[in-house]
């Protein structure tokens, strides 16, 4: 696949809407339809495999970080099928408290792995 063949920033911004859905059957949804059925999910503190341990994660991230949101940060960079892209989470309407970034593959449009680095973390967090 090239990269004429994806639009990096719509699945970036997909991705963000994954992690900011409160809602477990939402979020299934929308792992249907931009990640593939053996999409894996890992990052310093967490790993998941497929939708409903990815879909878990994202519930523990909210269960531990309530009102928070993510977003994109900067630009997303492509390059053939493997994105990068930053991000930031923090309480809506107050300064981010954490920053990451993250390395997907896509294939066939669709996430397949999703490597995440955080970049920022406070203590306690």
């Amino acid at each position: 696949m090239n990269t004429a063949a994806i639009d990096p920033q719509v699945i970036a911004r997909d991705y963000i809407a994954l992690w900011n859905e409160p809602d477990a059957a939402r979020r299934l949804e929308l792992l249907s339809s931009g990640w593939s059925a053996d999409a894996r999910y890992v990052d310093p503190v967490m790993q998941a495999c497929g939708p409903a341990q990815i879909s878990a994660l994202v519930g523990a991230v909210h269960q531990r970080y309530p009102g928070f949101r993510f977003s994109l940060a900067g630009r997303v960079d492509a390059h053939g099928e493997h994105l990068r892209f930053s991000w930031t989470l923090g309480p809506r309407g107050a300064e981010d408290l954490i920053q990451g970034t993250d390395y997907a593959e896509v294939r066939a449009g669709r996430l397949q792995a999703v490597t995440g680095f955080l970049d920022k973390v406070p203590v306690g967090a």
